[in-house]
């Protein structure tokens, strides 16, 4: 029994350790399974990403952009009078020939007819009023006349007078008329001098009378081009020697230089100094030559021979000139007369003109009140019906098209507005492809690129001829080719993202954990050269083989952990 007793405490410690041996285990196992689920649960959380790797490669860029299909030239269809529309014999997208009937119109009676007998009733009031017509009166002529004669008859006897009492007056009057002439020429000679002379005080001879400056205008000229080339001789001097160069010739250049801008500047102050002494002298001569002159006028007009009495010459002018004003009044009222008689025999004119117009009118009434026959409207070129602007039983008016009618002959054109700078990449001549037209042979080719007229817009409208099955008013988008590339880093354009920041990409940035890898978006700024349809070249903190997120199940930002797809 009692080696039974000691054989089991010799087995407790051995058991004691199996254990707890036992239990660890049990506890890792379940620390690892817990593990594992929390992460499994952790991933499920996370965005679920797609990736592409950056490549390197040839890029076609391409300009997009759509615009509406408009007809180079169209052909309204109208009418000159209202009309009932009774058949449409043409549908939209029609191709018809010149000569085609388009409608079948019927005439609107009564309106028409009200309108002509209106105008009939018109006609007749106004011929009734040019019958009534006022006789002619030269009454208030005559008396001008009368008037004019008498003004002509004192006008002679007052000449008469002057003429008997101007010979004593005569020799005075001449001398006092020379000495206002004098007055006015060494009045106009001393603004001359002055002018001079304030051309010489401020250097300035633009506007100065050549005659009194002689040769300063030049000389001036000569010590300002002197002086430019010295200040450029001397700052290219001082450039030289800032920079440590060899300055001696440019030094020696500037010297030279310098001689000379002193040369010119002598001469031209020497020049100067006595052309101003010179006109100094001959505005004080001319000064007192007008104080003279003015002295003799002014003594002449306080004795009462102003000469502001009129003169023989100035009575016999106003003879003359109220013999020109009779002649003129006779002559006037001759033609008036004739002016009358012909404007009377106009009128005359005029009313059997007013009678033939009333026959034809009464004649159009009639022809208005028998004609209910419908009219068929052709087509007066071929090509495309646009749009129809009626419908049956509908009354036209003139003015309104009943139809448009594009003139296929003469092309298509579609204006497309792009922005500036991906204007600037296309050319004129170039093709564009049609993406949405299949199966037609329809052409585009860039003609023209003209400016935005919109205030503040930098956007450019390309213009494009259409050729091929094409209607007027449809859309077409268009695609063109800008040239291509090779770029080290080619991204899928989904996934360029932009914000206030600018441009950029997702990234995927790796970090090894226990676990296993774990994944997190990172931020890259980059700069786009160049798009087309899928991919975009892109700059910046990114080469071939860096793998770029295309799309996430929820939104993504830098920072954030990420799961691969």
């Amino acid at each position: 029994m009692s080696e039974i007793n000691k054989n089991l405490e010799e087995k407790d410690p051995a058991r004691k350790r199996e254990l707890i041996k036992t239990l660890l285990i049990i506890f890792l196992a379940a620390m690892l399974v817990l593990t594992f689920c929390s992460n499994t649960i952790m991933n499920r959380s996370l965005a679920e990403i797609s990736t592409e790797m950056a490549v390197s490669g040839k890029l076609t860029e391409r300009v997009r952009g759509s615009g509406m299909v408009e007809s180079n030239q169209s052909y309204d269809v109208t009418i000159d009078e209202n009309k009932t529309i009774s058949t449409i014999n043409i549908k939209v997208g029609q191709l018809i020939e010149k000569g085609d009937v388009l409608f079948t119109v019927g005439g609107e009676d009564s309106e028409a007819v009200t309108m002509a007998e209106t105008e009939l009733e018109a006609l007749e009031l106004d011929y009734q009023k040019s019958l009534l017509t006022i006789p002619f009166d030269y009454s208030s002529q005559n008396q001008a006349i009368s008037n004019a004669r008498e003004d002509l008859n004192r006008a002679i006897t007052l000449r008469n007078q002057i003429a008997n009492n101007a010979g004593t007056v005569q020799a005075e009057k001449e001398v006092y008329h020379e000495n206002k002439r004098k007055y006015t020429e060494k009045t106009a000679l001393k603004e001359k001098l002055s002018s001079a002379l304030m051309a010489v005080r401020s250097d300035s001879y633009d506007e100065a009378p050549i005659e009194y400056i002689g040769q300063l205008q030049t000389l001036c000229a000569d010590w300002m081009n002197a002086d430019k080339e010295y200040q450029t001789a001397y700052e290219l001097y001082t450039d030289i020697l800032r920079d440590g160069g060899d300055s001696e010739a440019a030094k020696s250049e500037a010297d030279a230089k310098k001689i000379l801008l002193d040369t010119a500047k002598t001469n031209y102050e020497t020049e100067k100094a006595v052309i101003r002494s010179d006109l100094t002298e001959k505005i004080e001569t001319a000064d007192s030559e007008l104080a003279d002159l003015e002295r003799l006028i002014t003594d002449y007009e306080s004795n009462g021979g102003s000469g502001s009495e009129m003169t023989y010459e100035m009575a016999n002018e106003d003879v003359i000139a109220k013999q020109r004003a009779l002649s003129e009044l006779i002559i006037a009222l001759s033609k008036e007369q004739k002016t009358d008689g012909i404007q009377q025999q106009q009128s005359a004119l005029d009313l059997e003109a007013k009678k033939k117009e009333i026959d034809r009118k009464r004649e159009k009434l009639e022809k208005l009140k028998k004609d209910n026959a419908e009219t068929e409207i052709k087509s007066k070129y071929s090509g495309i019906v646009s749009s129809i602007n009626v419908k049956p039983d509908e009354t036209a008016v003139p003015g309104v098209p009943l139809a448009v009618i594009d003139i296929s002959s003469e092309g298509y054109t579609v204006q497309v507005t792009v922005d500036g700078e991906k204007a600037r990449k296309v050319k004129k001549g170039s093709k564009a492809e049609i993406m949405n037209s299949w199966g037609s042979e329809t052409e585009a080719v860039l003609t023209d690129i003209k400016s935005d007229n919109q205030s503040g817009s930098k956007n450019r409208i390309l213009v494009f001829s259409v050729t091929g099955d094409v209607e007027s008013g449809s859309f077409l988008d268009l695609s063109i080719p800008c040239g291509s590339g090779n770029y080290d880093a080619l991204v899928p354009k989904s996934s360029v993202y932009e914000d206030s920041k600018g441009k950029f990409v997702l990234t995927v940035r790796s970090k090894s954990t226990p676990l296993g890898n774990r994944y997190y978006a990172e931020r890259v700024n980059v700069d786009v050269k160049a798009s087309d349809e899928v991919a975009s070249a892109v700059e910046g903190n990114i080469s071939q083989g860096t793998y770029v997120i295309t799309t996430a199940s929820k939104p993504v930002k830098a920072g954030d952990q990420v799961r691969m797809k």
